[in-house]
């Protein structure tokens, strides 16, 4: 028996071992881990749970029968983040490249299917060169798999991935489907195409970084939520998101202890807005005001900048927090910044998560780019969205709500449960020079100072109409309520939904404008 329990032992130590001593050099080299050192810092120690250590690829075809690892490029299996347990899986790429095969494909959808049994998260750390070219078919039916079970567990169980080095081709399509995208500056690369190919059917030189790098999907096209400068902060910030949300569909948010006796006001809020209403101010300065010990993990920071989404607490409550950035482009709404708050809603939505939003929001950009490239489509993304959610939704309006952003902005109308506004807040169908230009058109044309007309009209306008207090008389704002406080407010709305239950008709699914 003693010799059976060495063999084993063997066993996993050679498994552990991955593409051997000169595979993990050279992964080292390139400052990048191993797949099971990322584990091992991600999760609590001695809580990860190991399952298919010695699973092996069964291809017989070019050679590939005399090159067989334990584990054949994936380490899967459970673990627990803070105490929460999770399913993970780490491409190995010191076996084959963490080239998926079928044997590979089949060890991740294991994990996936069990994690959707148990109604725990999915956390992929992505490795790999892509599909294994010797098996063909085989692998490309691998990928699916994986894909289909991505599909189905989405709304179910959070998912989050890593990409941690190459993913490329049919690769891509399943860190694309999971809630959340992790890249690492200058290691990791993302692309359906590599430059190779580009530059044969383009004639475009671009290199790696630049068309796939974290950087690149961080600024650019949005496929990275977030972008740090080593594997190790990645992990560390896995750890950090995986703390602000539930571990399925039917969880409630999570929830720390509160201190409801200490002072919630914040007299600093009072000192925020400037006099001049086109002067812009940083939102993040209200947002750390208003969440528990300014704590705010910021989703998607370097990408559509003039909206703002990420989770915070309010009274120890997980919330996610959507706010117009009056800093930049005078937080207007425009595509990119329209589908990013929609993705973020309808994943908090799906998870209980209550949705905290602060708006300032001169309307929706313009423009024959905007026009053209779907503005009216994309920006109901955002509305559908709003209107869809069922979760606790408090509004506070900083200043400016016009037009059709109000409305959208999570307004009374689509549901929004407790909504307020500042002194400051300025709500109208447009802003006070456009109106006064197109409702006294005709009085200003014919008035001999044609300059002092417009500045008598636009006083008139601006005491009648941009102040809360017509929206406040029908109700569409619950409460006037001073700047500091707005803490306080927010924290008895969110206490007082916590047992607020909404539905939507009954249905398949919707059909949101893609």
């Amino acid at each position: 028996m003693k010799q059976k329990f060495e063999q084993l032992l063997k066993k996993r130590d050679e498994a552990k071992l991955g593409g051997g001593a000169d595979k993990i050099k050279a992964q080292h080299e390139k400052n990048k881990l191993t797949a099971r050192e990322r584990i091992e810092l991600l999760v609590d120690e001695w809580s990860f749970q190991e399952i298919d250590m010695f699973v092996t690829h069964r291809s017989t075809d070019f050679g590939l029968e005399k090159q067989k690892y334990a584990g054949d490029g994936v380490v899967t299996g459970f673990a627990k983040i803070s105490g929460k347990q999770v399913a993970i899986f780490s491409q190995d790429f010191t076996v084959f490249g963490g080239s998926l095969s079928e044997a590979h494909a089949e060890k991740i959808c294991k994990i996936m299917d069990m994690a959707l049994k148990l109604g725990i998260p999915i956390i992929g750390l992505n490795d790999s060169g892509g599909a294994r070219i010797q098996e063909g078919v085989v692998s490309l039916g691998g990928y699916a798999e994986i894909f289909l079970r991505n599909t189905l567990a989405s709304g179910v169980v959070p998912q989050i991935s890593a990409v941690l080095g190459p993913c490329a081709g049919g690769a891509v399509y399943s860190p694309a489907i999971t809630d959340f995208v992790f890249m690492v500056k200058n290691t990791s690369h993302m692309f359906v195409t590599g430059p190779n190919v580009v530059k044969t059917v383009t004639h475009e030189e671009v290199s790696f970084e630049d068309l796939g790098g974290a950087e690149t999907h961080a600024t650019k096209s949005g496929v990275a939520h977030f972008v740090y400068d080593t594997e190790v902060e990645v992990l560390e910030n896995i750890r950090k998101l995986v703390g602000f949300i539930p571990q399925n569909w039917k969880d409630l948010p999570i929830e720390k202890e509160f201190d409801f006796t200490k002072d919630l006001l914040e007299p600093k809020l009072d000192e925020i807005i400037p006099d001049n209403p086109n002067k812009p101010y940083d939102m993040k300065m209200i947002i750390d005001l208003l969440l528990d010990d300014g704590e705010f993990l910021e989703v998607h920071s370097n990408y559509a900048q003039n909206i703002i989404v990420g989770f915070g607490r309010v009274a120890g409550v997980s919330v996610g927090v959507v706010a117009n950035q009056p800093e930049v482009l005078a937080g207007v709404l425009d595509i990119n910044a329209s589908v990013k708050g929609a993705r973020f809603i309808r994943f908090c939505d799906a998870f209980n998560i209550p949705l905290l939003v602060l708006e300032d929001v001169p309307g929706f950009l313009p423009g024959t780019e905007q026009e053209w490239n779907g503005i009216i489509r994309q920006g109901s993304k955002l509305l559908f969205a709003f209107c869809e959610a069922t979760v606790p939704k408090v509004t506070v309006i900083t200043r400016k709500a016009y037009g059709g952003a109000y409305d959208v902005m999570n307004s009374k109308h689509v549901r929004g449960d407790f909504n307020y506004a500042w002194p400051s807040a300025e709500i109208a169908v447009m802003g006070p020079k456009g109106a006064v230009e197109i409702i006294f058109k005709k009085e200003i044309a014919s008035a001999n100072d044609l300059e002092k007309k417009l500045n008598e009209k636009l006083a008139e306008y601006v005491e009648k109409f941009t102040n809360p207090y017509i929206a406040a008389e029908r109700g569409y704002i619950d409460e006037v309520i001073i700047p500091s406080e707005s803490r306080m407010k927010i924290i008895q709305a969110f206490q007082l939904l916590k047992t607020k239950v909404d539905t939507n008709p009954k249905k398949k699914h919707c059909n949101i404008p893609l």
